[in-house]
């Protein structure tokens, strides 16, 4: 089947748009690849391997951050004239208690999202490796993947708010 559809695929004369999680499949029959990459559509001129080196890069950048291996960019409000200003740091406006409960639980968060990011990696393994013609599997492998993106965003949502008030 699989060969059937690259086969119309080589053939048809005029444009088509083709989605799909099978990285060869796509490799074979377009000319150009995109994909989502933090929320929005980025050319790959160098196809899947681009993808997954800028994936790769990505998550280890996260990773560096999330870990204190490398300092956060800093955070910059536009001036006038195009220059670039330093916004201060806030300071901690919390109790002794307060404030050592909220530093143990932006280190569980960002432990946490380092996990996470480790089961989505893993997931997207699995998806590429299976077979692409299980669409039942897949789909609900795309839905763990979607839960997982969810769960992700609710607890770096919580690290930000953590971090900024800590004065992180």
């Amino acid at each position: 089947m699989l060969a059937a559809i690259e086969d119309l695929l080589d053939s048809f004369p005029g444009t088509l748009l083709v989605v799909s999680h099978d990285r060869y499949l796509i490799e074979r029959v377009t000319d150009q690849q995109y994909a989502v990459m933090d929320g929005r559509l980025r050319h790959l001129p160098r196809g899947v391997d681009q993808y997954l080196e800028l994936r790769a890069r990505s998550r280890s950048e996260r990773r560096s951050f999330l870990t204190g291996a490398a300092a956060p960019p800093p955070t910059a409000v536009p001036a006038v004239g195009g220059a670039r200003l330093q916004e201060t740091s806030r300071k901690p406006t919390l109790s002794g208690a307060e404030l050592r409960n909220a530093q143990k639980e932006l280190a569980a968060a960002g432990r946490k999202l380092d996990k996470l990011g480790h089961q989505v990696a893993e997931l997207h393994i699995r998806i590429a490796e299976h077979d692409q013609s299980d669409y039942v599997a897949l789909a609900g492998m795309s839905a763990q993947l979607d839960e997982l993106h969810d769960t992700t965003a609710k607890v770096e949502n919580r690290w930000l708010e953590l971090s900024e008030l800590l004065g992180e």
